[in-house]
C-alpha cells in the first residue's frame, strides 16, 4: 500500500511539475533571478490574476523581453509591412489561385463564420486579395470569437507585460525583430502550402475548433504538456504540420533565443514573455535553460 501511495505521489508530482506557465531562472552565475512566462494570443489580460507569483516576478525584474517589441507593430512603417505581407501580389486574387470547386469549399467556410461569402462583391474586395495564410489566420480568430464572445482581441495578453514594464519605466526588448517575425510567419511558407492549409481548415473545421479548444483549455489550466500535445494533434494526412514547419516556427527560434538569453539575464533581471508552445519539450526553452546550467523552478 505504501509503495502504491509513493507511486501516486510521484505521478502527481510529475503532472504538476509542468502545470506552470511562470518559471524562475536562477544559478549559473546570475546575481538575481529572472523569470519566463508562456503566453497565448487568445487569452485575456484578466487571466494574469490567476497566475501565482506573477505580480511579485514582475516587481522583481528590471526589464521585459518578448518575442518582439510589441509597440513596434504600431509604427506606420511596420503596419505597412504587415499589410503588404498579408496581401497577394497586384492583380492576383484568391479566385485566381483556387479552382471553382476549391473556392466553393472556402466560401462555405467564410459563410459559416461571417454569414456571407466572397460571392458578395464587398466581401470579395476585403478578403479576396489576402494571402491564403492571412485569410486562415483572420478566420481562426473570428471562429474563436464566435464561441468566446467575451474575448477581446485588442486586449493582448502577449503585449500586457511589455506595457506594464514601459509604464513603470522599465526596459522592453525583443528576442527577434519585427521583420524576422513577418518573414517567418507570412513568407516562409510556399503559396502551394498556404493554399493546402486553407483548404484543410475549410474541410476540417470541427477538428481545428477542437484543437484550438484543447490548446485554450491546457493554457488556462497552465498545462504545458497539454499545450504541446494539443499543438501536435494530427489528422494523419497532408494537413498535419511537418517536422520542417515545426523546426522553422518553434525549434530554430528557441535555439536563436537561447543564444541571447544568458547575456540578457546577466545584465538585468528579466521577465521573458513568449508563446507557451516554446516552453515544453526536449528542445523547449525550459529544457534548454536547464541544460545550460540554470536552475529552473515553477513559481508557486
Amino acid at each position: 500500500m505504501k509503495k502504491i501511495c509513493s507511486m501516486l505521489l510521484l505521478l502527481m508530482a510529475a503532472i504538476t511539475m509542468q502545470a506552470q506557465l511562470l518559471w524562475k531562472i536562477s544559478g549559473n552565475g546570475l546575481q538575481k533571478p529572472s523569470y519566463i512566462i508562456g503566453t497565448y494570443h487568445l487569452a485575456n489580460v484578466s487571466f494574469t490574476d490567476s497566475i501565482k507569483g506573477l505580480k511579485a516576478a514582475m516587481d522583481a525584474t528590471e526589464q521585459v523581453y518578448g518575442e518582439i517589441v510589441m509597440a513596434d507593430m504600431a509604427s506606420p512603417e511596420n503596419i505597412q509591412k504587415m499589410q503588404a505581407a498579408m496581401m497577394l501580389p497586384d492583380g492576383q486574387t484568391l479566385d485566381k489561385l483556387f479552382t471553382a470547386d476549391e473556392m466553393t469549399r472556402i466560401n462555405a467556410l467564410v459563410k459559416s463564420v461571417l454569414g456571407v461569402d466572397m460571392t458578395n462583391p464587398m466581401v470579395a474586395q476585403q478578403l479576396g486579395k489576402l494571402t491564403p495564410y492571412a485569410l486562415q489566420v483572420q478566420l481562426g480568430v473570428l471562429i474563436y470569437l464566435k464561441k468566446h464572445p467575451g474575448f477581446n482581441p485588442n486586449e493582448g495578453f502577449d503585449s500586457y507585460f511589455q506595457k506594464e514594464a514601459a509604464a513603470k519605466g522599465k526596459g522592453v526588448g525583443g528576442l527577434e525583430t519585427f521583420d524576422f517575425q513577418i518573414n517567418t510567419l507570412y513568407k516562409s511558407t510556399t503559396m502551394e502550402r498556404q493554399k493546402q492549409l486553407l483548404l484543410c481548415l475549410a474541410d476540417n473545421l470541427e477538428f481545428n475548433e477542437e484543437q484550438t479548444e484543447n490548446i485554450v483549455k491546457a493554457f488556462f489550466t497552465q498545462d504545458l504538456d497539454g499545450i504541446e500535445k494539443a499543438m501536435d494533434a494530427k489528422l494523419n494526412n497532408t494537413c498535419d504540420g511537418t517536422p520542417e514547419e515545426k523546426e522553422t516556427l518553434i525549434y530554430s527560434r528557441n535555439d536563436n533565443w537561447m543564444k541571447q538569453m544568458p547575456e540578457i539575464m546577466k545584465q538585468k533581471a528579466t521577465l521573458f514573455a513568449v508563446g507557451a508552445g516554446h516552453l515544453p519539450g526536449e528542445r523547449g526553452l525550459l529544457a534548454q535553460l536547464k541544460k545550460a546550467g540554470y536552475t529552473v523552478e515553477g513559481v508557486k
